[in-house]
């Protein structure tokens, strides 16, 4: 937490006061408004829509975001804090904070809230019994989660649901998950599966690169496969979301996850090239298109050429330059490629992402893996560093993983709740 951060917050505190004093009678609880009518209900929208039977008598803490909003944009903290109905007694926050201020590996810290007044714990790094321990500090009753996801393994909010489960059981709480669309669809899980022994917080368990299911299903999932001790669950799950739907087909707004989140279609490409954090290229961090354009100096024209020749389905490849404000290769020009999505139907990243790789380390002879072997983390094994060195092709190493994919296709079927 910094004194501008405080500063810029404060500004908004007078006026989230003068809406609480307005009372729930004047501040509808489920976003209603333009898009009231909408077919798609969040599970916020539902329990709110329900008068918040479901928290009814609990002192609740909720584990949020900047997503975590109404369909009238409007963030559920706050609605929640306006409504007698419930007693919203705390806020959690993960990577990048509550209200998002910090950048990738970062975090707020403990504060209290400027807008409510509400003590906000910081659950970032956090796990096991130390996070079972800012459960019990904060008094709540109920732990709540409510963080708009993008469908990949690696991006962390699912394992902080994770951990706040785990932790939720040590603590002795309850658990309650709100539910919101997968923004890239809940149709398959595509790549390959985490091997445990690469666990990290870019991947605790054993679950697809992409897993094509909702933060609800996830939950399920967890607490019926991979925790020790199931946590007391509740999920509320949407009304009106078919699996083949993409994020715009939601009615809802789009606020970014997460600093480089910036719209659906970055999180339609993230879950393929964000292999290239594994790598020396950029992935595009500190441009407008972060994960969509790629590159390094020294590349040029050969690797967009390189991957226009595989025919990937539903997508196209520009040769682009670009210098990134920070990250890798900060106020430098690099080469490297835009993907251009133009049939998501048939597009999928995580086989774009392997060929991106593969194409890229035939076309540049700078190409190297991070020294720390990044990837392998990202990917949840050796098995795609290793294979591509020694020159296999894309279907080579995807082939490779299908058996392990079909396993955890069938153990997530157990668990999805939505057609």
């Amino acid at each position: 937490m910094t004194l501008s951060r405080r500063t810029l917050l404060a500004t908004t505190a007078a006026a989230a006061a003068t809406a609480s004093a307005a009372g729930p009678a004047q501040a509808a609880p489920s976003g209603g408004g333009r898009g009231g009518g909408h077919r798609l209900r969040t599970g916020f929208e539902r329990l709110a829509d329900d008068g918040y039977a479901l928290l009814d008598g609990e002192r609740v803490g909720i584990v949020t975001n900047p997503t975590g909003i109404t369909r009238d944009v409007r963030h559920i903290v706050d609605v929640m804090h306006a409504d007698d109905r419930v007693n919203l007694t705390a806020v959690f926050g993960p990577e990048h904070g509550f209200r998002g201020t910090a950048q990738a590996g970062g975090s707020e810290g403990r504060y209290d809230d400027p807008a409510t007044g509400l003590p906000v714990y910081d659950t970032y790094l956090k796990s096991g019994q130390p996070l079972a321990d800012v459960f019990t500090a904060s008094g709540v009753d109920t732990v709540v989660f409510d963080i708009q996801d993008v469908g990949a393994r690696f991006y962390t909010y699912i394992w902080t649901l994770f951990d706040c489960m785990e932790a939720a059981a040590l603590a002795g709480k309850r658990f309650v998950v709100l539910d919101r669309p997968n923004p890239v669809t809940g149709r398959a899980a595509l790549g390959p599966v985490l091997h445990k022994e690469f666990a990290t917080f870019v991947g605790r368990q054993p679950i697809a690169q992409a897993h094509g299911m909702t933060v609800a299903e996830l939950a399920l999932l967890f607490n019926g496969e991979f925790l020790a001790t199931p946590v007391r669950l509740e999920t509320v799950t949407m009304t009106g979301w078919k699996r083949s739907e993409f994020f715009d087909a939601s009615g809802l707004p789009w606020v970014p996850p997460s600093p480089n989140m910036p719209t659906p279609e970055c999180a339609l490409v993230y879950s393929g090239t964000c292999l290239f954090e594994g790598t020396n290229l950029s992935e595009g961090r500190g441009t407008t298109r972060p994960f969509e354009l790629l590159g390094a100096e020294g590349v040029d024209g050969r690797w967009a050429a390189a991957a226009n020749e595989l025919g990937l389905p539903g997508v196209r490849f520009r040769e682009a330059y670009f210098a990134p404000t920070f990250s890798k290769f900060q106020g430098r020009t690099v080469g490297g490629v835009q993907l251009h999505v133009d049939d998501r139907a048939a597009f999928d990243p995580v086989r774009t992402g392997i060929a991106l790789l593969v194409t890229a380390k035939r076309s540049w002879d700078g190409f190297a893996w991070r020294p720390d072997n990044w990837i392998d983390k990202l990917t949840g094994s050796t098995q795609v560093r290793t294979m591509i060195d020694a020159g296999a092709d894309t279907d080579e190493v995807t082939g490779a993983w299908q058996r392990e994919l079909a396993a955890f296709r069938r153990t997530r079927r157990q668990y999805l709740r939505y057609r």
